[in-house]
């Protein structure tokens, strides 16, 4: 009789219980559904390629590898307008190609950066939850890098534009030779954001993203000129045009000597002509696609 008493007592909260209404309410405001969520990814992941929105420290090396690649565009205006020169020292569809291991640092820094720490602390499932899926993920990534990187290689040729014109040199011929040169850029911007983001898409650990990037893309280039340089000694022209398919600032140096009417920079100065650069075209489609795809294929398992 006595336990069952005790059963039917009434508990006795000890002096440390606290019963708290915290209030959870279902959310009743807007839904923005998917295109909100994939603007927003792609706005924070193009604000944190320049390291907006992060630590100082962040902010550094993107801001300095933007002022190396405008701070010669400057001094070529500032020459042309001190020696009242008749054309700019260097046409536009060739900076980035002078340029090329700056802009190839600056995708070895922020393609990591971009998708290593999401691998890393396991957040990717947390994006496919809801309300975004894999391809919305994939492709917010990817154009926000290759803005990042059209950025980059754009501003430079709105320096050397701007400080034409201010050099009274022929409007026409510096508006044309601009548009080529942002139509190269653009067609750069995506290649090397592609091949960028797939290399560090492998590894959570930024380091080694950062050293495979720059691996793949500078010695990628060292490898194509050696070669091309040997084949032009030998008198082997075509064969040297073709080797110029194996690296990506050559497959863009290729596109835009062929259809830009650009100078080229392979050994003697003769890129492929219109029959052998719609090969360059078509490699360099094929690496954008399939660069997408290979990103596709690697979210998709990531976020199961």
């Amino acid at each position: 009789m006595a336990a069952e008493q005790s059963l039917q007592a009434p508990a006795t909260p000890s002096g440390d219980t606290r019963i708290h209404n915290i209030g959870y309410r279902s959310y009743d405001g807007p839904r923005l559904g998917r295109s909100y969520a994939r603007m927003s990814l792609y706005s924070q992941s193009l604000r944190g390629a320049y390291g907006l929105g992060r630590s100082a420290k962040s902010k550094v090396l993107p801001m300095l590898l933007f002022v190396v690649m405008c701070v010669p565009a400057a001094i070529m205006v500032a020459v042309a307008v001190a020696t009242k020169a008749k054309e700019l020292p260097l046409d536009y569809t060739r900076y980035a190609i002078v340029m090329q291991a700056v802009i190839s640092l600056y995708v070895a820094s922020q393609a990591p950066q971009s998708v290593s720490r999401d691998l890393r602390f396991k957040t990717v499932p947390l994006y496919f939850s809801r309300p975004i899926e894999t391809g919305d993920y994939v492709r917010a990534k990817y154009a926000a890098l290759a803005s990042a990187l059209f950025i980059l290689t754009a501003a430079p040729l709105l320096v050397l534009y701007v400080g034409a014109l201010l050099a009274e040199l022929d409007f026409t011929d510096q508006t044309k030779g601009f548009a080529q040169g942002l139509v190269s850029v653009a067609l750069l911007s995506l290649l090397f954001a592609g091949i960028g983001l797939v290399i560090a898409s492998v590894t959570p650990r930024r380091g080694f993203g950062i050293a495979a990037v720059i691996a793949v893309l500078t010695i990628s280039y060292g490898a194509v000129s050696t070669l091309q340089a040997i084949a032009d000694v030998q008198g082997s022209g075509d064969a040297g045009i073709l080797i110029g398919l194996f690296s990506p600032i050559t497959l863009i140096d290729g596109v835009q000597s062929a259809y830009l009417g650009a100078s080229s920079a392979f050994p003697g100065g003769v890129g492929p002509d219109r029959t052998e650069g719609l090969l360059f075209v078509l490699v360099t489609l094929g690496l954008i696609a399939g660069s997408h795809a290979l990103l596709m294929r690697r979210y998709k398992k990531v976020g199961l």
